[in-house]
């Protein structure tokens, strides 16, 4: 939340009694004695409120709730300052133990985060739009005091993201403590903008954390922090009208003066400088964005104003924060200078598909330190370290491997993690079926077979594995090698659930149904159409196989192309426009492919026939980038095919979303195929950052953080209503078919007139819409 016209900011404490409610209450009043001075010239007394306090969570009695206090001693000026408290709790122990107490439920972090942002929207409706007014919400206790829900305070907050002020501790161990909240608050993204400490001058910690600051304000995370101290309050005296006199002579000497000298009144500069410089730099990102960054997947000649630029402020959750000026009132031309500069927006793509756990995770954040703060980054060649042996056995063993894979070969993303693997699949596939030798292809003409709409990735091998279309043809070293068959597809389609394709993947004696394009399989649930070990004794398996080994043999032995792998992104297309391909399709193609050993020997003697165990035909290749580790709502695709690929590649949500890393998964004999005494035999690919401990680090909490969401009994109410038991009753070897979307509400959604078809499965939601000329 950013306005124009209220500077919001949310005041921690490095601990509990460190005076947070006394440093606040001073702030407020220096704030409304600042604001009188600019609005009339002289610290006068003015009816309408420029300052406000909100307590959100207040546990104790109420008179003496801190509210009360910001208000009672608000001096000459208290009729500027408005206070508020939206929870209180009686009891004067942690918020967490006074909501339990209750009869009622706790707010909910949700709640929490909606009560105080509709205070705020509310504040600045209220406040004119040339006022300069100033709002101060006070947590309680810590940074990591738990709020009522019994989240930390420094979690529970985060969706907010307001600018901070951190109240340093001058007791023993004040330094430690101080330093750790703050440390605490900028792993989770706040900017802390000032501190503010009593001066105590027999610790002297506000001597310490000033030089502290003041290095740690030369590097570049967060904002330059400002530190202001601040004179001790009276010791509590017994008797309340004493207190209460000695309290506000306090509060007159620190707030009341205006001069340069008051620790406050610079204080309060900062902030309100920092404030507008904050705005200004979100306004000027636009343009200096067009006039630095050349974006990926852009057209830049298609980008003609400040306004087509996404501001990102922040991201939390499954929400950006996107900075944008007011809109104007077409009325009154007139723009809305009362609604916030920076509103949430959904992120519907999850960034690419790489979020799973939401963005700026504490937890994956945490994970990132750690190994940053261990290792740093170490090279890797004849070298290990925990987490990248960890997340290997965890993949191998855990993951997407178990059952098949024995390797784990580490890259950057999944475009390079397809070039390993095509590398791998070649160099195995021409082994054993003599490319290169003589009277046999040269190995620079074997290329992979795929399906049409393929994609697997922007380097110059992962294009030349797909067909020609627009990412890869207008590369001016493309060149495709491979053949790539038509797929047929399922989804949702008038409230059916259907399997739709060319007919040329149809035999002449299949029978035909009427309906789309005449085919003959419909469904009455998705878990029937996924049911691939059923299906396999159908007759629409007879002809996908009968057409794919019919092709095959064309292209071989009429064409002579000759084929080294073969290349599949399972179950769904994700760039290709979310195609969800039959898995039976799928399966049969693997199937016909491992059966047609007799097809690959590129025209010359078979070198040598594959040994029990080893793969078969052609290395299979499942690119799992995007489809993999829940997308679908199953770790693999492997346990909806029934079938395992001999090489597999993940990325994206392999890390939770936060950094890049990729992991290409092998079996024992295409390993093999790299091993010997020559170490020109060895796979000589890699980057200097190869399993870089970080990114690793992160993998591994990501991957437990999944496994315990689907464990946890999360994902049961969404997949029961596909009918599926709760995960703890499941006996893992049923295919997993739900999506979070409801079955009745895909059917519905595909029954629109406006709508072609409709697909869900796990996490995606994909639907085509007929064109109102009657295209698609």
């Amino acid at each position: 939340m950013l306005y124009h016209h209220l500077r919001i900011h949310q005041i921690f404490g490095a601990n509990t009694n460190v005076g947070k409610t006394v440093i606040t209450t001073a702030l407020c009043r220096a704030a409304a004695n600042k604001s009188a001075v600019k609005a009339t010239g002289k610290a006068t007394d003015i009816a309408t409120p420029t300052v406000f306090y909100l307590k959100p969570v207040s546990t104790g009695p109420r008179d003496e709730a801190d509210d009360i206090h910001a208000r009672r001693f608000g001096g000459p000026m208290k009729d500027a300052i408005a206070t508020r408290c939206l929870y209180q709790f009686d009891e004067p122990i942690s918020p967490h133990l006074a909501a339990a107490l209750r009869a009622h439920k706790a707010p909910t972090d949700i709640e929490l985060i909606k009560k105080i942002s509709g205070y705020i929207e509310g504040v600045a409706k209220t406040v004119p739009s040339h006022t300069n007014a100033s709002l101060f919400m006070e947590t309680a206790g810590g940074v990591h005091s738990p709020a009522p829900s019994g989240t930390t305070q420094a979690e529970a907050y985060r969706p907010l993201r307001l600018p901070t002020i951190l109240i340093g501790d001058s007791n023993l161990g004040g330094i430690s403590s101080t330093i750790s909240a703050y440390e605490s608050l900028i792993l989770r993204g706040y900017d802390v903008e000032s501190l503010l400490i009593f001066k105590e001058d027999y610790y002297r910690n506000w001597e310490y954390l000033t030089k502290w600051f003041a290095d740690r304000n030369r590097g570049t995370v967060g904002t330059k922090v400002h530190v202001s101290i601040l004179e001790r309050p009276p010791a509590r005296h017994s008797d309340p009208t004493h207190d209460h006199q000695m309290m506000e002579g306090y509060y007159a000497t620190v707030c009341d003066s205006t001069t340069g000298s008051n620790p406050l009144e610079a204080s309060l500069e900062h902030l309100e400088s920092r404030h507008e410089a904050r705005i200004r730099n979100l306004e000027s990102m636009p343009r200096r964005t067009m006039e630095h960054i050349w974006w990926p997947f852009v057209q830049h000649g298609m980008v003609k104003d400040d306004k087509d630029v996404t501001v990102m402020d922040s991201a939390h959750n499954d929400f950006f924060s996107v900075f944008s000026t007011p809109l104007k009132d077409t009325t009154t031309n007139t723009r809305h200078e009362h609604s916030s500069l920076i509103k949430p927006s959904f992120d519907g793509s999850a960034s690419w598909w790489t979020q799973c756990v939401g963005h700026a995770n504490s937890s994956v954040t945490l994970a990132a330190a750690y190994a940053a703060g261990r290792y740093g980054h170490v090279i890797f060649p004849t070298a290990t370290h925990e987490p990248a042996l960890t997340l290997a056995e965890t993949l191998l063993k855990d993951g997407p491997g178990r059952g098949w894979a024995e390797r784990v070969f580490f890259s950057d993303n999944g475009s390079t993690g397809m070039e390993v693997a095509l590398k791998m699949a070649l160099r195995a596939s021409n082994l054993r079926h003599g490319a290169g030798r003589a009277g046999s292809v040269p190995k620079n003409e074997v290329g992979v077979i795929g399906l049409k709409g393929s994609y697997h990735g922007d380097t110059i091998g992962t294009m030349d594995a797909c067909e020609g279309g627009v990412y890869n043809t207008v590369v001016d070293w493309y060149r495709g090698r491979g053949f790539w068959f038509d797929v047929p597809t399922v989804s949702f389609q008038n409230g059916y659930i259907r399997i739709s394709g060319p007919d040329t993947l149809l035999t002449t004696s299949m029978p035909r149904k009427t309906g789309p394009v005449g085919w003959p399989e419909e469904f009455s649930s998705l878990a029937e159409a996924y049911d691939v070990e059923r299906r396999l004794r159908s007759p629409l398996a007879k002809a996908y196989s009968q057409n794919i080994r019919e092709t095959l043999e064309r292209l071989i032995l009429e064409q002579r192309l000759a084929f080294g792998a073969l290349v599949i992104e399972p179950l769904v297309m994700g760039a290709g426009g979310m195609l969800f391909v039959d898995p039976l399709f799928h399966r049969v193609l693997i199937d016909v492919v491992r059966s047609s050993e007799d097809l690959f020997s590129h025209g010359t003697k078979l070198q040598k026939s594959a040994p029990r165990g080893e793969w078969k035909g052609l290395p299979v290749i499942f690119d799992e980038v995007f489809a993999g580790l829940y997308r679908l709502g199953t770790l693999t695709s492997s346990t909806i095919l029934k079938t395992h690929p001999d090489i597999s590649v993940h990325a994206k949500t392999l890390t939770g979303g936060l950094l890049p890393l990729s992991v290409t998964l092998a079996s024992k004999s295409i390993f093999e195929a790299f091993k010997s005494n020559e170490k020109v035999d060895a796979l000589l690919h890699g980057h200097s950052y190869t399993a870089h401990p970080v990114g690793c680090s992160v993998a591994n909490e990501a991957l437990n953080m999944m496994e315990r969401m689907r464990s946890s009994g999360e994902w049961d109410v969404a997949r029961g209503r596909w009918g599926l038991p709760p995960v703890a009753k499941g006996d893992g070897t049923t295919p997993e078919i739900w999506s979070f979307w409801t079955p009745s509400f895909a059917r519905e959604l595909s029954d629109l007139p406006i709508v072609e078809e409709v697909m869900t499965l796990g996490t995606v939601l994909t639907f085509r819409l007929q064109d109102l000329s009657g295209g698609q």
